[in-house]
């Protein structure tokens, strides 16, 4: 009965519609297809409905709620394991649409960023949203992966460098001599 209540309660309800956007956000970074993020979001969101009897700490309800979306992730990369051409994910991941008006400045910085993240190694992207797009703590992040904390640390460190590298290779040569002027 304690769950029946818990589980209709205004309160669940609010707090996991307030999570949706950043449940969808953070598939999105790991995806990059807006349809299965909304199915990750769904799924992980209906997990959560079904296993909320299971939520014993208030504070710990985000880090729970990215865990039961980080398995949500896992199962769907393990059920299209033998079956996902990589050549069908390259034209997925890296094409778009872009048109010249929406090539603004900041578009295509924007751009530039989500690409660099998408060439990432999958561990490397998931400690890089869930630290720098969710703000997420070490500790935090390594109970939503369940991976030990300097094993966070590590991966954060070679995705933001790896990052870093790509995002000045791939800048116009303008942004890069000014940044190195600036030095």
């Amino acid at each position: 009965m304690n769950k029946l209540v818990y589980l209709f309660s205004a309160g669940l309800r609010g707090r996991l519609t307030a999570m949706r956007p950043r449940l969808y956000r953070l598939a999105y970074a790991w995806c990059h297809d807006g349809h299965l993020a909304d199915d990750l979001t769904q799924e992980a969101l209906a997990r959560a409905i079904d296993r909320a009897g299971q939520i014993k700490d208030e504070a710990a309800f985000e880090g729970w709620l990215f865990a039961i979306l980080n398995n949500c992730w896992r199962d769907y990369l393990r059920r299209c394991k033998d079956c996902v051409d990589i050549e069908d994910i390259d034209e997925a991941v890296f094409a778009h649409d872009a048109t010249p008006e929406r090539l603004y400045a900041s578009r295509q910085a924007s751009n530039r960023v989500r690409i660099a993240i998408a060439h990432l190694p999958v561990g490397q992207r998931q400690v890089l949203t869930l630290v720098d797009i969710e703000e997420c703590s070490y500790a935090e992040v390594a109970t939503v992966l369940d991976i030990p904390v300097g094993t966070v640390m590590s991966r954060l460190s070679r995705a933001r460098q790896t990052l870093k590298a790509q995002l000045i290779e791939d800048a116009p040569a303008r942004v890069v001599q000014l940044t190195r002027r600036s030095r």
